[in-house]
C-alpha cells in the first residue's frame, strides 16, 4: 500500500481545536492591553513557540522585557484555564477512528507539537497512552519551521523521515516538515501550498485514503531526494 510505517500528528488543530485557544487567550490579552490584535495576526503565530509568539506579538511595541514575560505569563494562564475545559468528545472529528486504524494496520503513531501544554491537552482528551512517542515545547530548542521536533520523533520511533506521514494544519508545521524529508498532509487554509497533500479536516478520511492521498500523487517529491 505505501512505504509509511508512522504518522507524527500535530496537537492544535489537529488532535483537537486547540488553536482557536491560542488565539482567544492572545485576543483576550490584546483587548486588556488595547492592543489590536486579529485572526490574520495570528497566523504567522500558529504552531510555534511561545517565545516566539510572544516575539510576533510585542514586535514594535516599546515594553521591557518584564512586561513581556508577565503578559506571556497571563496568555498561558488564560490558555490553561480553556485547556481545563476540555473533554474526551472534545478530540476532532476522525481521530479516534484514525488512531484505531492505524493500530490494526500496525502504523506507529506519536505527537510532534510546539505547545508545552501538549501533555495536559492529551491528558484531558484521555489519548495520552494512545500515541508512542510525544513531541512537545519542552523537548527541542529550535522550534517549527525547523524540523527538530519531527526529526526527534522520527528518532524515538526509531524510523526514518521517509518512513513517516506528519499530519499538519500551520504554515510553520508543514515547512518544518517538507525541510525535515517527511511526508506531510496539511489540513485546512492556514497549512499552506508547500504540503504534498492537503484535506479540510479528517472527519470523512480512512487512513488507507490519506496514504494514497499523498503517496499516489505523481507530484510527491521528498525534499531529502
Amino acid at each position: 500500500m505505501t512505504d509509511i510505517r508512522g504518522i507524527i500528528f500535530d496537537l492544535d488543530g489537529v488532535i483537537a481545536h486547540t488553536a482557536e485557544f491560542h488565539y482567544l487567550s492572545w485576543k483576550q490579552l490584546a483587548d486588556e492591553e488595547g492592543l489590536p490584535f486579529t485572526r490574520a495576526d495570528y497566523v504567522p503565530m500558529n504552531g510555534t513557540k511561545r517565545e516566539e509568539n510572544l516575539r510576533l506579538f510585542t514586535q514594535g511595541l516599546d515594553i521591557d522585557e518584564a512586561t513581556k514575560q508577565a503578559w506571556m505569563a497571563r496568555k498561558n494562564r488564560y490558555l490553561v484555564e480553556r485547556i481545563e475545559q476540555l473533554q474526551p468528545q472534545d478530540a476532532a472529528l476522525g481521530i479516534l477512528r484514525l488512531l484505531d486504524e492505524s493500530q490494526a494496520a500496525g502504523i506507529k503513531v506519536a505527537i510532534g507539537s510546539a505547545s508545552r501544554n501538549a501533555k495536559l491537552v492529551l491528558k484531558h482528551l484521555q489519548l495520552t497512552d494512545r500515541f508512542e512517542v510525544i513531541g512537545d515545547g519542552n523537548t527541542v530548542v529550535n522550534s517549527k519551521p525547523q524540523p527538530d521536533i519531527f526529526i526527534w520523533v522520527a528518532g524515538a520511533l526509531r524510523l526514518r523521515p521517509q518512513d513517516l506521514l506528519v499530519i499538519e494544519d500551520s504554515q510553520a508545521g508543514v515547512q518544518a516538515a517538507r525541510h525535515g524529508g517527511f511526508y506531510v498532509l496539511g489540513l485546512g487554509e492556514q497549512s499552506g501550498q508547500k504540503a504534498h497533500a492537503h484535506l479540510p479536516n479528517l472527519a470523512d478520511v480512512s487512513l488507507l485514503e490519506i496514504f494514497e492521498l499523498v503517496c499516489h500523487d505523481d507530484s510527491v517529491q521528498l525534499s531529502h531526494n
